[in-house]
């Protein structure tokens, strides 16, 4: 029997963890977590779920962690129009948080945007796709 992976959860190793649920709070999730929490998780509607866990308890199931927290992955938030995209990056770079894209129209058809987390992980701020909206050859987006 061939049995294929289901891709199904997203582990996050944070350094501040108090840091990082204030972030993805004000980015709109919504969890229940204590301030002192090692291990905060979130089930999703469709079933995927994401997990923060601080740094310092990571031996506890990953002996062979490097250290390292804010690798190369971008976390991926859909935001139900243009405006959001821009009103969001707009709250969260407010707050403090580093914009590491400015919104801007992306080549695929959609709002795009990149703020940084407390560890320094992409999250992505994204419109819904229009397809009216598609150019090629893709333009360099703005700069921060």
């Amino acid at each position: 029997m061939d049995e294929r992976p289901v891709f199904n959860q997203l582990n996050v190793i944070v350094r501040d963890m108090a840091a990082t649920v204030a972030f993805y709070r004000r980015a709109g999730l919504e969890f229940a977590a204590e301030a002192d929490a090692r291990h905060v998780e979130l089930k999703l509607p469709n079933g995927f779920l994401i997990e923060f866990d601080s740094a310092d308890s990571i031996g506890t199931w990953d002996t062979g962690w490097n250290g390292t927290t804010g690798a190369g992955v971008v976390i991926g938030f859909a935001l139900s129009s243009r405006d959001a995209v821009d009103a969001l990056f707009g709250a969260l770079t407010g707050d403090g948080y580093r914009g590491r894209q400015p919104p801007y129209d992306a080549f695929w058809g959609a709002r795009y945007a990149i703020v940084e987390d407390p560890d320094g992980n992409g999250v992505g701020l994204m419109s819904p796709i229009e397809s009216e909206r598609r150019f090629w050859p893709p333009q360099p987006p703005p700069h921060a």
